[in-house]
């Protein structure tokens, strides 16, 4: 009776979460219901998880389809299907480890503990909650270095997509804690401070400093943070070239700059995008895309970029973003300072990095709510820029270039309409295609 109850206060919370707040409600509970709360939803998740994936196996259809056969051929099908049933096993035993090491840490008071054996070595917080989170970060990522290398050089070198060498695999691996700690660093540095600063009110302030970075990440990510894992040269001049950029003049798009990406030292999958807001935009296109599509297929590629930026939809991602960080800012400023978040993580005093572990896990159901909703809008976006690029191009190189893109990345042409309700930001190959005007 007493987990019912608990689990009615829960609710409540998360019914008017986004409008009408009741910090009193988690103020209520014990360290010990709030341990209960937890553990439930990372459980619920995870099995959640399970049975998705397992009726999105379930779904594949092992003859080849007779919609398909005409760019899909037998072996590349059959490959397709294998290479999707080994993701999902390999996707079960990783998911499997890291809730079993969430679940003992939490039942045994591990994020406590831990807590515990620093805190007599620094005497302030926001140093102590930054070697904190450097344990985690380092120890988690010990963790699943044998599942990465797996990943890379055991599952991706087999289905034939692995371009990545032992060398670029550890560099990658430097660059990325770099950037981990000095931009990690630096906002959870701020955050901290003006959580101890600014009491409740932290989180206006806050608000307005991750909108400034998530603007300046848009603007600059190409120019500053691209180049220190991959080389960028400009598209040299030739047929392709010219052919983008007459396409750009017409719809009177703002090109800057095309450049081309080496994502072949990595992979032989491909992928285009454009960066930057404003008048100036930057083309990226994969080396691995420009070898396998013709000129047509790649202007196509291009045309559906550019709808989206015609259709407003990059605006639209950035708003939405601010949006959800302002609604998770603000829920978390009325929980920040709940000394039971600490304790029922095993501490024997209240931080707010531990706080911060704790509001994470309590806020993923809101979390995976706003996900699944961002998830349906990304998908009309991309029925909206493929008829863009069809009308402002043509549909058929658009479909051809798509139909490519699967056939060599195997992708899942199947997939179960539950799973990508929940899980898909683009929509499945066949609606895509069914949808596209020639």
């Amino acid at each position: 009776m007493e987990f019912i109850l608990i689990w009615e206060k829960y609710i409540r919370f998360l019914s008017p979460g986004l409008i009408n707040f009741d910090a009193g409600i988690f103020s209520s509970m014990t360290d010990q219901h709030l341990l209960y709360i937890i553990i439930t939803i990372i459980s619920v998740d995870f099995v959640f998880e399970q049975i998705l994936d397992f009726i999105n196996l379930r779904s594949r259809k092992p003859g080849i389809p007779g919609e398909v056969a005409e760019f899909y051929d037998r072996e590349k099908y059959i490959k397709s299907q294998q290479y999707h049933a080994t993701l999902t096993r390999f996707s079960f035993y990783t998911g499997t480890a890291s809730f079993l090491l969430s679940l003992l840490l939490l039942v045994f008071g591990g994020f406590g503990f831990i807590d515990t054996w620093l805190r007599p070595h620094f005497d302030h917080e926001i140093i102590l909650a930054l070697v904190y989170f450097g344990v985690l970060f380092l120890a988690s990522d010990v963790l699943n270095l044998p599942f990465q290398l797996y990943s890379t050089f055991v599952i991706e070198e087999k289905y034939g997509f692995n371009k990545t060498t032992m060398r670029t695999f550890w560099l990658d691996k430097f660059k990325g804690y770099l950037l981990s700690f000095l931009i990690g660093g630096v906002l959870v540095s701020t955050l901290l401070y003006l959580v101890l600063e600014m009491g409740e009110g932290f989180w206006l302030y806050f608000w307005g400093i991750a909108t400034v970075f998530i603007l300046f990440v848009n603007m600059f990510y190409t120019s500053l943070v691209l180049p220190l894992f991959n080389k960028l040269t400009p598209l040299q001049d030739g047929g392709l070239k010219t052919a983008i950029q007459a396409y750009s003049r017409k719809v009177d798009f703002p090109l800057d700059n095309i450049f081309v990406i080496d994502g072949s030292k990595r992979s032989k999958k491909a992928n285009a995008f454009f960066s930057g807001i404003g008048k100036k935009k930057k083309i990226v296109l994969y080396d691995t895309l420009i070898e396998n599509h013709t000129e047509e297929e790649l202007v196509a590629v291009l045309a559906h970029e550019v709808g989206h930026f015609k259709k407003k939809h990059i605006v639209q991602g950035f708003v939405i973003s601010i949006l959800q960080v302002g609604v998770m800012l603000f829920i978390m400023s009325n929980m920040i300072f709940n000394e039971n978040l600490s304790l029922a993580l095993g501490a024997e005093q209240m931080g707010v990095h531990l706080n911060l572990i704790a509001f994470g896990i309590l806020y993923s159901p809101i979390s995976k709510v706003l996900g699944i909703l961002g998830n349906m809008l990304s998908r009309k976006n991309e029925f909206e820029a493929d008829e863009y690029a069809s009308h402002t191009y043509a549909g058929a190189p658009l479909k051809d270039a798509l139909k490519k893109l699967s056939v060599d990345n195997l992708s899942n042409l199947y997939p179960h309409p539950a799973y990508v309700f929940f899980n898909y930001s683009h929509p499945p190959l066949l609606k895509r295609l069914e949808a596209i005007k020639d």
